[in-house]
């Protein structure tokens, strides 16, 4: 049988390979014996119709798709320079080595962690004399290209505007801000998005059947599957990562149960394995779990698991529960969840269940949903983590969402008839004739700043719609209310 990594496996010296320890040792010593590449490495695709997601850039007559045809491509437009901006693991250097493919391009790759000024000037003189020389376009990948200070990014200029390279460019940052503007106005800016389920599940398929992949050496389960799916964040690479380990770690097992099963032919209860006649070995959960290091958590997120976690994350939270509100928070994030979702949960908690109890939890709510945006994933957590132990730990009030609650309710039904005259607007010609504003009394003149007046409608007069609890704050805003009302109303 083929081994993991898609090389012939060659036959024991005596030619039987029908003893599967004989067979698990061949492949073990194959394994050794053999250097091989990353299998994100091999599956990385060779044609713009292998890669994965993006679709959006990859039209017809896309200047990727221009630029990837190199001498061949059809119009009288020259190639452009590009910025790659997007996420880890989205085929930023995919892109780029695809590029590199087409007739008549030299590639230079360059690192702006490790590549310097000087680096870069000689790219671009040996680039001047590829194509005086050889009529050859060089195309320059810098990645990292937000770690170039300006002096550097500078150098790539005078190459970018005459022509000498294409540039193409990776970043994970935000070129507006780490970009200078000259290099920004002379390449087109392209944004990647992260990968789909969908995108990341069929790159898996493809990396299990492929014989650049693992060649149909493994059969990989459906629950195998949706870990890793889940737990690549949209990142092609790591995806592709943990299905080596995987299938590792599978591979382990079979050869385990090889040697075990040598002397009686019992191959143990753990499922298919190879036994030298190309019968695939299977690739469970529980292998993707060892690998990882990370257990499979049961979620799903556009199913009932999603509501019933949430629900469940929300109502531990109202229910001043923290230690189980952290574990619902873990639950959601481990599964893979937006973190944005989250986010807003918590803010719509902190104004529902805690209120006017506590006010500074909708502060700390909102700063968290604002945190979470800008730094992202996995340092979100912490933030997340402390607006729910806030809230949680808050006393709580739904008062506020029940005076919404029941205004509207008042609106609904028709009450609420009319303005009255001295709260109308008074600011326009003739609205003094109307009326309007006459008999106003400014707050400000009377004493502590409260008027006695009446305020809503004149069906609606003496309903009260907040009613504060004896929680937290809303304690003492109980017994300021009380004399509020007495005032304004006159009592």
């Amino acid at each position: 049988m083929d081994d993991l990594f898609g090389s012939a496996a060659q036959d024991s010296d005596d030619g039987d390979n029908d003893d599967a320890g004989d067979a698990a040792q061949s492949r073990s010593t194959q394994s050794r014996s053999t250097p091989r590449s990353p299998l994100a490495v091999r599956m990385r695709p060779r044609t713009l119709d292998e890669v994965v997601g993006q679709q959006h850039l990859l039209g017809q007559g896309s200047p990727l798709r221009q630029l990837a045809a190199g001498a061949d491509a059809a119009g009288p437009a020259g190639p452009s320079s590009l910025i790659l901006w997007g996420p880890p693991g989205t085929g930023k250097t995919t892109l780029a080595h695809v590029i590199a493919r087409g007739p008549g391009r030299k590639f230079v790759e360059l690192s702006a962690i490790t590549s310097g000024v000087k680096d870069v000037r000689r790219v671009m003189d040996d680039a001047l004399t590829a194509r005086d020389l050889y009529k050859t376009t060089t195309v320059l990948f810098l990645d990292e290209i937000h770690r170039f200070n300006k002096a550097q990014q500078d150098a790539l200029l005078p190459g970018v505007e005459k022509g000498w390279v294409v540039l193409v460019a990776a970043t994970t940052e935000n070129p507006s801000f780490s970009v200078v503007s000259p290099l920004l106005s002379r390449s087109l800016l392209l944004t990647l998005k992260p990968l789909t389920d969908a995108d990341i599940e069929g790159l898996l398929v493809r990396a299990v059947e492929d014989p650049r992949g693992l060649n149909g050496n493994v059969r990989l389960s459906d629950e195998a599957l949706e870990h890793l799916v889940r737990l690549s964040g949209g990142d092609a690479r790591r995806a592709l990562t943990a299905l080596e380990a995987a299938a590792g770690v599978a591979f382990g097992d079979a050869d385990d149960v090889g040697h075990s099963g040598a002397g009686d032919g019992d191959t143990g209860d753990s499922g298919p394995v190879d036994s030298g006649a190309g019968q695939p070995v299977a690739v469970e959960l529980r292998h993707t779990e060892r690998a990882l290091d990370a257990a499979a958590v049961r979620y799903d997120r556009a199913g009932d698991q999603h509501y019933d976690v949430a629900s469940a994350f929300i109502k531990s939270i109202r229910g001043s529960d923290v230690d189980a509100a952290l574990h619902y928070l873990a639950r959601m994030l481990e599964a893979g969840e937006d973190p944005r979702f989250v986010a807003r949960r918590i803010v719509i908690s902190a104004a529902e269940d805690v209120g006017m109890a506590d006010p500074t939890a909708l502060q700390t709510a909102v700063a968290a949903a604002q945190a979470v945006q800008l730094i992202g994933m996995p340092e979100g957590r912490i933030v997340l983590a402390e607006a729910v132990v806030h809230l949680a730990t808050a006393p709580k009030s739904n008062a506020a969402y029940m005076g919404i609650n029941k205004a509207i309710a008042d609106v609904r039904a028709g009450l609420g008839n009319g303005i009255p005259a001295h709260l109308r607007d008074a600011h326009y010609p003739g609205s003094k004739q109307l009326g309007h504003g006459v008999g106003y009394k400014y707050a400000h003149d009377a004493p502590h700043s409260v008027a006695a007046q009446q305020y809503p409608p004149d069906d609606l007069v003496g309903r009260d719609y907040y009613e504060p609890t004896a929680n937290g704050a809303e304690r003492d805003i109980a017994v300021r209310l009380e004399r509020l009302r007495k005032i304004v109303r006159g009592k």
